[in-house]
């Protein structure tokens, strides 16, 4: 399982891919939006002193609209690196400018903030639109492994990277069949059969090398490779002179799956699972496959859906709070001006259109609405309070899909073991969330 540091960084990559959506959405008025990227080796002094020059030139811009606009971005970048005596040990990103809403407002952007590894790219623009090109290429950065799936049906070539998987070249191949028959045809036979095979087998070390070195830097693209396949195929390509010595460094693993394709690349990746334990499409197989066991021996320790959950963080009993990371739910803070009371309510898309959701009926009175966040960012923020670890799941694999569409994509493995009917039945003293506080109807 992913240790509070692991938990942490998925968590924030999490986070950038988030602010990634945000920023490639946002469009803006002449030039006025600001991308600035500071590597770790690079120093605030030069920066700003970059800047300043940039103010000076800034200020021949002809447009009077976008000349003050240019100015008021570059003025809150320099604001933003005061607040920085020296550079974050990863670099420094920030975005600022004003953008046009979707109802043609303009609506200043500043932020600001360490990525959550080295950021090695230099970057100062002006432009409509923020770039975000440097933050997806930390995203995918991570340690990637490359596949082969090889049999006497055809050639797999794949990538599996975090919880991505991904199928860069597929092919069938129809090799000649052995025969019966005696004397000179069936050495022709055999020959012939032979010699495609060793085509086949050549052709396959060739797309590796195309697909799996960089032809920029004459380096393998990945960080170790699986051969997979349901006869010999793969061992004559590791040992064959047509299969690259880089790669041939590279591999890691050989295993037997007993079909190719795509059904023996997960095949693969399953086998490999040992060897590829820090990859987090296996992680997250495993903690699934761990939550999907304690359902079946049905020993009251887990639990699924928003209400159930909910109360089950409160009395600290998570120790493992599993939600999607398409968890479409809003953490409302609605305040009663009539009692002055604080309720807090968790909506989905439909709820948050029922405007009784909103309404005090006793008082006939609107809710203001205090706070709005969304529940799975409020749980990225709050779930150390709670004593627990965050796993945030995707639906790309087999056992994460089945947890969202099927256990509503928010459930927990706990601590120690709990009945949850007995929750109906606590007394009035004890501190849960009450029917007021949390929708029926959002599990």
């Amino acid at each position: 399982m992913a240790d509070y540091h692991e938990t942490d960084k998925h968590i924030e990559m999490w986070k950038t891919k988030k602010l990634i959506k945000g920023l490639e959405a946002a469009r803006g008025n002449g030039t006025s939006m600001i991308s600035l990227i500071i590597p770790p080796r690079d120093q605030i002094t030069r920066v700003t002193k970059m800047l300043d020059n940039e103010y000076g030139t800034a200020s021949n811009i002809k447009s009077r609209v976008n000349r003050q606009s240019v100015l008021c971005a570059i003025k809150s970048a320099l604001q933003r690196l005061k607040g920085y005596n020296k550079l974050p040990p990863n670099g420094l990103v920030l975005y600022i400018g004003t953008i046009v809403t979707e109802d043609r407002k303009e609506k200043k952007i500043a932020i600001n903030f360490e990525p959550f590894k080295p950021i090695n790219v230099s970057l100062y623009l002006c432009d409509n639109k923020f770039h975000v090109e440097a933050l997806n290429e930390l995203l995918e950065s991570d340690e990637k492994f490359g596949f082969i799936v090889i049999d006497g049906h055809g050639s797999l070539f794949g990538t599996l990277s975090g919880n991505t998987r991904k199928v860069l070249h597929n092919y069938t191949v129809d090799l000649p069949k052995k025969h019966g028959r005696g004397g000179q045809s069936a050495l022709r036979f055999a020959r012939l059969g032979e010699e495609a095979r060793h085509n086949y087998v050549s052709k396959a070390a060739e797309n590796a090398t195309k697909l799996f070195i960089n032809p920029a830097t004459n380096k393998p693209n990945v960080a170790g490779i699986i051969l997979a396949g349901s006869a010999d195929f793969k061992i004559v390509l590791s040992g064959s002179d047509k299969f690259d010595p880089r790669l041939q460094a590279k591999i890691l693993n050989v295993v037997s799956v007993r079909c190719g394709g795509e059904n023996g690349f997960d095949q693969a990746i399953d086998l490999s699972s040992k060897i590829l334990s820090n990859v987090k499409f296996v992680q997250e197989k495993r903690l699934m496959e761990k939550y999907f066991e304690e359902i079946r021996l049905d020993r009251g320790m887990y639990v699924f859906g928003l209400d159930d959950t909910l109360k089950a963080l409160e009395r600290g009993a998570v120790k493992i709070l599993i939600v999607s990371e398409r968890l479409e739910i809003s953490r409302y803070e609605l305040k009663n001006s009539s009692t002055g009371e604080i309720v807090v309510k968790h909506l989905n898309k439909e709820q948050e259109n029922n405007k009784s959701n909103f309404w005090d009926s006793a008082n006939s009175r609107e809710l203001d609405i205090q706070d709005k966040m969304s529940l799975l960012e409020w749980f990225t923020e709050e779930y150390k309070g709670f004593g627990c670890t965050l796993e945030l799941v995707t639906n790309k694999s087999q056992e994460g899909s089945h947890f969202c569409q099927g256990f509503g994509g928010i459930g927990g493995i706990l601590r120690y073991q709990l009945d949850m009917r007995s929750f109906d039945e606590f007394s009035d003293d004890e501190e849960v969330y009450d029917a007021g506080e949390v929708s029926d109807d959002a599990k």
